[in-house]
């Protein structure tokens, strides 16, 4: 997977990362409490029936330059309390309208950063969860956390509360970089935090870096790839950064920095992906590597992977999604909905009408079938446009039609060698990978609609 300058010059555009289709930018303020309530009671009748939970703490002590989740700091135990307070009464409501015969497979806590909470709110949730839902004997409840605000009594207390799955965001090891984005960083080694995750028993654990920050390097980013290999997780990501200032404007201060290039971003993530296959990793996605007994490369190599805006899944822990807290995403069959983003407001709001619903996107038959095509190709590499068909019980025109799909607008990827048309069906070759946003929004009729803004695709 060799990557040159005219390479990223043809292939380097900006365009979506699908973690939902259609894209989060073509969400809708009218889309309302009382939708969500319909998307809810619709959602028992669909597929998938398994549930998927997402927890959202949008609060962090200090809030880094590069990220673009939605956070807030300067929070008070008091305020932190009403907050979870309002979670409770929002999984409650919802939950009444869920079939309780659906069982629950899969939890993710997310934020901001949730191991810097009171580890009490992060109890008081769970058994809430707990007391609604009928959990599945192999459920995952993972949790996204800084090691910046770990001590080894936490990973004991979360798996006592039946976390199972730990997300470390590293990002770098260089302290110099973790100072220029304003993030701290880790109070332990890393490297005995990751000993005490496994020795407490938990079944997973993966570990977040981000290429394309300021004052990385080609070799330092190589070092620090080396290093979390050496650590030996099952899971490793390798997030591309983002940087679009003009949605996120507290990235505006990193442009005095300033980045590497686009050949150099490139060349960190090919050397990353060079080293994690050598060192047994799979490649899953476009970010993702997993050791090969991990269900992730499994349901690679089954073609059942899956991808939600939590990350990629397996079709045995995916389920649809829903979401709680401040700016949280539910994402069901038929619809998605967001929640009010400003906490102060979605406490208010879950104390006046029990929902906090600011905006989503009901979805219909044409979309549902892009969304499998574009799903398919993201996860899988790999599009079998009869299997499509079949699970939609249509036919291939119908299917052809949804997608507007032609051979010539693939034709740059083919005689790239990127990919190859056969039978009705698509492969991504190896090379291919790197570009499979650029793939995948050659399926994206909404692509040209104008609407929203994207980062960079390499």
């Amino acid at each position: 997977m060799k990557v040159n300058s005219n390479f990223l010059k043809k292939y380097n555009k900006t365009g979506p990362r699908y973690t939902s289709y259609p894209p989060a930018t073509f969400f809708t303020d009218k889309y309302t409490n009382v939708d969500l309530k319909r998307s809810v009671i619709l959602s028992n009748d669909e597929n998938p029936s398994s549930i998927s939970i997402y927890i959202h703490i949008p609060f962090c002590p200090q809030i880094c330059h590069f990220c673009g989740c939605t956070t807030e700091s300067g929070y008070t135990k008091p305020f932190l309390q009403r907050y979870v307070e309002a979670v409770i009464k929002e999984i409650e409501l919802v939950s009444k309208d869920i079939d309780k015969n659906r069982i629950l497979t899969q939890v993710h806590w997310g934020g901001g950063t949730p191991n810097a909470i009171d580890y009490k709110f992060i109890k008081q949730i769970t058994d809430c969860i707990k007391q609604n839902f009928i959990f599945s004997e192999d459920y995952e409840m993972a949790i996204e956390c800084s090691p910046a605000y770990f001590t080894f009594k936490h990973i004991s207390l979360l798996r006592e509360y039946g976390f199972n799955r730990i997300s470390l965001g590293i990002q770098d090891f260089k302290e110099d970089v973790l100072k220029a984005i304003n993030r701290q960083s880790s109070r332990f080694e890393l490297e005995d935090i990751v000993a005490k995750i496994k020795q407490e028993g938990f079944t997973g654990t993966n570990i977040d870096l981000v290429y394309g920050l300021p004052l990385q390097t080609v070799d330092s980013f190589n070092e620090t790839v080396d290093r979390a290999i050496k650590l030996d997780t099952d899971r490793i990501v390798t997030f591309s950064y983002a940087h679009v200032p003009t949605v996120i404007t507290r990235q505006k201060v990193l442009d005095k920095i300033g980045f590497p290039t686009a050949d150099e971003k490139a060349q960190m993530y090919q050397n990353a992906y060079d080293k994690f296959i050598a060192a047994g990793y799979v490649a899953i996605g476009m970010d993702h590597f997993a050791k090969p007994h991990d269900e992730l490369a499994i349901a690679l190599k089954n073609k059942t992977l899956h991808r939600n805006f939590q990350g990629y899944c397996t079709r045995a822990t995916t389920g649809q999604v829903y979401g709680f807290g401040a700016s949280s995403i539910s994402q069901l069959h038929s619809a998605y909905s967001q929640n009010e983003k400003n906490a102060a407001k979605y406490i208010k709001r879950i104390k006046d009408e029990g929902l906090a619903v600011i905006r989503g996107y009901s979805v219909n038959e044409n979309e549902k079938i892009v969304r499998a095509v574009i799903n398919s190709v993201m996860c899988n590499y790999y599009v079998d446009f009869n299997n499509i068909a079949k699970e939609f019980k249509t036919s291939i025109e119908r299917i052809y039609a949804a997608i507007d799909f032609t051979i010539e607008k693939f034709r740059d990827f083919i005689e790239d060698d990127l990919m190859q048309f056969n039978n009705d069906s698509i492969t991504v070759k190896l090379a291919g990978r790197l570009v499979i946003r650029n793939i995948a929004m050659k399926f994206d009729p909404m692509l040209n609609s104008g609407v929203g803004t994207y980062s960079k695709t390499i």
